[in-house]
């Protein structure tokens, strides 16, 4: 039998709310130059945030910043560059925001020509405001988790793993945190989910890979 809870897992939504901060760059030396000084909220919004916005759509430029190499600066070698930035391998968003620094210093090193964006597609620096609120739903055992997570939402896949791995100060998926007191044999599923990488992908794609993940180390409720 799928050991029951005495805490059930409260799922919980989450909606976005971009903030304008008047803060813009045209080419990439303006872009370096902003990001040097921007709040660390611009960072973590601008990597972290697109999959939650209804635009967002292709996960090949995963972040704001290579797609604006591409599609403002038509700069496809700094888009690529930019685009391998993998920001859940970065310990925090300073150790990010000096990544960042480096691709572009180094691009702009190189010495060739570097172009400028229209003045209507010009970077702008947005600043996030994450809205949570509370489904009503309740997750009671162990085996409900993969049907569960199957019918969240994308904001609440958001939530509880992608937001929650960058929130102090455990930095740990919601998921894992509510199985690992369990007990050891939930160990094998925790290492699992620990492995997801949740940047390069869509939030409907992330919430299938859990999904499964889950389905195939989780025993099924009864």
């Amino acid at each position: 039998m799928p050991k029951p809870l005495g805490i059930p897992f409260v799922v919980k939504d989450s909606a976005l709310i971009q903030l304008a901060t008047g803060i813009r760059a045209q080419n990439v030396r303006e872009l370096r130059d902003r990001i040097m000084v921007v709040p660390a909220a611009c960072i973590d919004y601008h990597f972290w945030s697109g999959p939650l916005r209804p635009e967002f759509t292709d996960p090949e430029y995963g972040n704001d910043f290579a797609s604006w190499a591409h599609h403002g600066l038509h700069d496809d070698k700094l888009a690529e560059q930019l685009a391998c930035i993998d920001p859940a391998h970065s310990d925090d968003i300073e150790a990010l925001r000096h990544e960042l620094l480096d691709v572009l210093e180094r691009r702009i090193d190189e010495g060739e020509y570097l172009t400028w964006a229209k003045p209507d597609q010009q970077f702008h620096f947005l600043s996030p405001q994450l809205v949570v609120f509370d489904t009503g739903k309740r997750i009671e055992s162990p085996g409900d988790l993969a049907a569960a997570i199957g019918a969240m939402s994308t904001g609440s896949i958001y939530f509880h793993f992608v937001q929650a791995r960058r929130r102090p100060p455990r930095c740990v998926d919601d998921f894992r945190a509510w199985l690992e007191p369990l007990g050891p044999e939930y160990e094998a599923v925790s290492r699992a989910l620990a492995n997801v990488d949740p940047f390069f992908t869509t939030l409907a794609g992330l919430r299938d890979e859990l999904k499964h993940r889950l389905a195939d180390h989780l025993p099924v409720a009864a």
